[in-house]
């Protein structure tokens, strides 16, 4: 199979990262205020950055050459395998700008601290967890020689099947907002400046270079822009705009976005760089882009003859230095922050790590109090790959290199104790290699069975594969540092990088055709491995399951998805017939408990046959100790769920319309409008398999005496929470404002207004008093193109979750 080279290699520019973070604090810039030379001249709205006269006198130094290295990218000669590389002015003592990936943990050449999926960070509904996310990883960013961050993610759950939605934070703005202003402001404590991503609508991976998201003014500001906002007000030195276009205007060559509304209305004085090969002309500096990366196609050489020629003043290159040379100087960077970086912490790191792993597990079932585990639990069977080899993080930008990362049979055995028998099946065949038999021509494997993998030669195959039998045939493509691409009949099945992918499809006996590909997109040599289960295999593995479920007491199944950037899931359902396996095991003994090492929803066909499902996510590099905690009750869960789980893929808001999802001709509605995730749900009155901000817990809470009142224009709610269990934990309150009745524009029937995460000892009560601010009880006016105040009486719902609300209250909303 040809690969697409030039794809291939933007996207592997991209790749060339895999590590963690760390850092330094920094003083702002001292020095008058000043415009630097040239830059009063500006973009299409005239948007201006003010900076000292420090930074001023410096672009004056500044050589046009100079200039323009830093609106590019170029390549480290150091090769530390981070994303990207700016490099400085030694003669005018700027240093060098690293810039590493980093939603789950800094992604470069060297072993990090690998943090739990964003999503379950948000899952733990804790504003100060995610600044503690955010410290650990800007340490270690520092600690690993970086000095930005791509990250973090911020981009809506929209789309059920998005391959990115473990990176992001959830369905609703105000959680994102939250979530993302804490992270921020933790990263950038440590001296590593922040970038939020991608800006904006990025919120699928199928086609995301190609397709034009067409949505409404209302749909945009409420549902997508309030987090950037956040990340914006938090400080975060740095946004990174999409590949997809937004209502026909590329993300990185949008007015609208980039100069009116980031740097006009929200007053952002840090620099916009590219997400890598996003950029489409050389004019998108002078519509608010700063920063092409990796390489300078548009704003390198060209953009040096649009100047020369006066087609493109230099003011608008000015400008744009300009701001990524105030960033580095509030961060310390032209001041010697960029030697003096602190040692890597890994021990506190896992310890972190840790932590979010357990405050972000949601226990989804929990039936007869199956769950936590006892010492009458004396035999225990753990079932799928994962319960041996644990599933860390998912793949694409990232995929972390751990520490180390325990496996869950290893916690478990040692946290149940000598007078309990742990034993362990796969449950599943993890792959052999397709045999000569029957791939004509053979794979060209090693004898290790990996097929080896350079930058200048890369693995393409094409050929003819021939299976005995009708059947489920998997296949799993193992991608440690490669972009790989696999074919059968023309169709693609895995698409993938930077970890494991795998994919099951049915045949027919006979031959089919086979193509298969894998390009090294680190910088470096790497092997990789394609293998395959067969049918027989899979029932054979199956049967031991069932097997080892029957001879135990209580089997615990581990099963897993494997999300990452640049791909879509296909469905919503578990791969490798997962489904299968759990209900075959259920069927064999029915005490089964589920464990979820899964990036978004899925659906749950077995779900009535088991007793217990805990969803760990990818729970990093200590999820193993998370999960053996959970389930034997050391700590109680309180995650609760950031994104609606359907009951069946024909009952979501992008079901059944390929113009909302995944789109026609390039083209795609949000239709749906406000109605994303849960307000969708309730407008259509649709039962999902779990609603957003759900989670159960070793203990029970009751609330009651609600009281709401409006002051200096927001709400204080306030309500008696109870435990009323036997065990001490953590609930998330849960506020939720009803429509008002005077607004004609679209409204949801309720929304999220505000939420706290109380701890309470058995029987300990407590009055709660959670804010709502006025911004939450505003709509986006398309006529006046500003936020509105919803008057009128409105509806409070306090509960558990955004189905789960006992009390319920209204409020006179005035001016």
């Amino acid at each position: 199979m040809e690969l697409d080279r030039r794809s291939v290699r933007r996207r592997g520019s991209r790749l060339r990262r895999t590590a963690l973070i760390a850092g330094v604090s920094a003083a702002l810039l001292a020095g008058s205020a000043a415009v630097a030379p040239g830059a009063s001249g500006a973009g299409s709205t005239g948007v201006t950055v003010k900076v000292s006269s420090r930074i001023a006198a410096l672009i004056a130094r500044m050589t046009l050459d100079e200039k323009l290295s830093f609106v590019h990218g170029g390549t480290d000669p150091r090769a530390l395998g981070q994303a990207g590389y700016i490099p400085g002015v030694p003669r005018l003592g700027i240093p060098e700008l690293r810039l590493t990936d980093g939603p789950a943990g800094v992604r470069v050449n060297e072993h990090a601290t690998a943090m739990p999926a964003p999503v379950a960070l948000a899952s733990s509904f804790d504003d100060r967890l995610a600044r503690e996310f955010g410290r650990t990883v800007g340490r270690d960013g520092r600690a690993l020689g970086q000095d930005v961050l791509l990250a973090p993610m911020t981009n809506t759950i929209r789309v059920p099947y998005a391959g990115r939605n473990f990176e992001t934070f959830s369905e609703d703005p105000l959680l994102s907002s939250r979530m993302v202003a804490g992270e921020v402001e933790g990263v950038q404590s440590q001296g590593l400046i922040a970038t939020v991503k991608h800006y904006a609508e990025n919120n699928q991976e199928d086609n995301r270079m190609g397709v034009n998201v067409n949505v409404d003014e209302q749909t945009l500001r409420q549902i997508e822009l309030p987090a950037f906002e956040a990340a914006v007000k938090a400080g975060a030195g740095a946004v990174m705009c999409s590949y997809n276009s937004v209502n026909g205007s590329h993300g990185c060559g949008s007015g609208e976005l980039l100069d009116s509304i980031l740097k006009e209305q929200w007053g952002f004085t840090g620099w916009v760089m590219s997400d890598w090969g996003a950029t489409h002309a050389t004019t998108d500096i002078v519509n608010g882009l700063d920063q092409e990366m990796p390489s300078g196609v548009y704003l390198g050489e060209e953009l040096k003859t649009a100047i020369t020629d006066g087609t493109i003043p230099v003011s608008e290159l000015n400008d744009s230095v300009a701001r990524i040379l105030q960033q580095m100087a509030k961060f310390g960077l032209l001041d010697g922050a960029a030697t003096r970086r602190p040692a890597r912490d890994p021990k506190g790191g896992a310890k972190v790590a840790q932590k979010v792993a357990e405050s972000g597990a949601v226990l989804l079932k929990n039936t007869g109090e199956a769950l936590p585990l006892t010492g009458e639990d004396t035999s225990i069977g753990l079932i799928g790959p994962t319960a041996k080899t644990p599933k860390v993080t998912g793949g694409g930008s990232s995929n972390v290199v751990p520490d180390s990362a325990a496996s869950p049979l290893d916690t478990i055995t040692a946290r149940a104790g000598r007078h309990t028998t742990v034993r362990y099946a796969a449950g599943g065949d993890t792959g052999d290699p397709i045999p000569a038999s029957a791939l004509s021509p053979a794979l060209p494997v090693d004898a290790d069975g990996t097929i080896p993998v350079t930058p200048d030669a890369s693995f393409d195959y094409s050929g003819t594969l021939t299976v005995p039998t009708d059947g489920d045939y998997s296949f799993v493509f193992e991608l440690p540092a490669a972009y790989g691409l696999l074919k059968i009949d023309g169709n693609s099945v895995i698409t993938g990088f930077l970890g494991s992918s795998s994919a099951t499809v049915h045949l027919t006996a006979g031959a089919h055709s086979f193509a298969a590909g894998a390009l090294a997109i680190q910088g470096g040599p790497t092997k990789v491995r394609l293998d395959w289960v067969t049918p027989q295999a899979a029932q054979a593995a199956r049967e031991q399951a069932v097997a080892l479920a029957r001879q135990v007491k209580t089997p615990v199944v581990f099963a897993y998805d494997d999300g990452t950037e640049g791909f879509d899931r296909r469905n919503l359902s578990l791969p490798a017939d997962q489904d299968r396996l759990i209900s075959a095991v259920a069927d064999a003994n029915p005490n089964t408990i589920v464990v979820l090492n899964t990036g978004s929803s899925i659906t749950m066909p077995w779900l009535s046959e088991v007793k217990a499902v805990l969803d760990m996510y990818y729970p990093g590099e200590n999820g193993a100790e998370a999960t053996a905690g959970l389930l034997y009750g050391d700590v109680n869960p309180s995650g609760k769920l950031t994104q609606t789980f359907p009951a069946s893929e024909s009952a979501t808001p992008v079901a059944d319309d390929p113009l909302r999802y995944p789109g026609v001709n390039n083209q795609e509605n949000y239709s749906e409008g406000v109605y994303v995730g849960y307000r969708w749900y309730d407008k259509e009155q649709a039962a999902p398999l779990f609603p957003f901000g759900y989670g159960l817990s070793y203990t029970s809470f009751a609330y009651r005496d609600l009281a709401v009142r409006q002051s200096h224009g927001a709400l204080t709610v306030s309500f008696t929470l109870k435990n009323t269990g036997t065990r001490t934990g953590a609930e998330v309150a849960q506020i939720y404002v009803g429509a008002s009745p005077g607004t004609t524009a679209p409204q949801a029937v309720r929304s999220l207004g505000g939420y706290q995460k109380v701890r309470l000892r058995p029987g300990e009560s407590k009055t709660v008093c959670i804010r709502v601010d006025a911004q939450q009880l505003k709509y986006w006016n398309t006529s006046s193109h500003a936020w509105v105040l919803g008057t009128g009486k409105r509806d409070v719902w306090v509960g558990s979750s955004s189905r789960t609300l006992p009390l319920r209250g209204s409020v006179g909303v005035t001016r």
